[in-house]
């Protein structure tokens, strides 16, 4: 995978593949863009994917600074320049989708769309509590507990399958593999509980789609449809029954894949 610098002291790892309108993807807490499964694939169908580890994860470099919401959103606005990108329509998924938030309020004309897949604006005691507790295990050093308190992040249904443990391997070398990539984690993990931009989605200009499973429980539907409520015009969707976890994307991939094609076919030239 090729890897580009895109600010003093940062080098992001990131991948391009298929033809079409620039869609840049934006991952989650902990995951490297392996976790994006088939989900790139599906994508690469109708668009160009462009997809990147975060600073300190995966392939990039941890760069210096704080790890916090805005200075993830401004580089992937520094990889959208570096690749001579004007603009892309742009998917994030939880941590992701702060990050896109963030990347419409402060750059609009990059932003030709946005799909927040799995998204909030503020904590509530709730949402602060689950991500606490999946914070401490990275806090410690403890992969495995990291490992385990992850599956919250999937359906019953899923968890409950004869497979699970043979269907989560091949994910495994997306998460963080030393110590050092687990207190990017930490940060990471610090970065989604000091997110805020409540007040301020109403000055995202982008058409914006909000979609969330009802079973998920890391970005409950009530937060999401808070962004929904907030930001002018956009547009949200919720996704019921089996398979409809915070991890829509590896459990349901054809159902998002869908969603957001028919959103995304609606802006095209944007």
């Amino acid at each position: 995978m090729p890897r580009i610098p895109v600010r003093t002291g940062v080098t992001l790892n990131y991948e391009s593949s298929g033809d079409g309108e620039p869609l840049l993807l934006i991952m989650g807490t902990s995951g490297s863009i392996q976790l994006w499964g088939e989900l790139t694939g599906r994508l690469e169908q109708t668009h160009r994917v462009i997809t990147f580890d975060n600073r300190g994860l995966g392939g990039s470099d941890r760069g210096t600074g704080p790890i916090s919401v805005g200075a993830l959103a401004e580089d992937a606005s520094a990889l959208l320049e570096a690749l001579e990108v004007p603009s892309a329509h742009v998917l994030g998924w939880s941590l992701g989708s702060a990050v896109a938030q963030e990347l419409a309020l402060a750059h609009p004309e990059q932003v030709r769309s946005t799909v927040l897949y799995a998204t909030w604006a503020r904590a509530d005691g709730f949402q602060r509590a689950v991500l606490s507790a999946l914070r401490t295990p990275y806090v410690h050093r403890d992969m495995e507990a990291a490992l385990a308190a992850s599956g919250i992040a999937f359906s019953p249904q899923l968890l409950d399958h004869p497979d699970f443990g043979a269907l989560l391997e091949p994910m495994l070398p997306a998460f963080p593999q030393n110590e050092a990539q687990m207190q990017v984690t930490v940060e990471q993990w610090d970065a989604d509980l000091a997110h805020d931009t409540l007040d301020r989605l109403g000055a995202i200009t982008a058409p914006s789609l909000v979609v969330v499973g009802e079973q998920d429980l890391l970005t409950p539907p009530w937060q999401a449809r808070k962004v929904a409520d907030a930001i002018p015009g956009a547009r949200f969707e919720l996704v019921t029954g089996a398979g409809s976890s915070h991890g829509l994307h590896i459990e349901r991939p054809e159902d998002l894949t869908k969603i957001v094609t028919g959103f995304l076919g609606e802006h095209a030239g944007a």
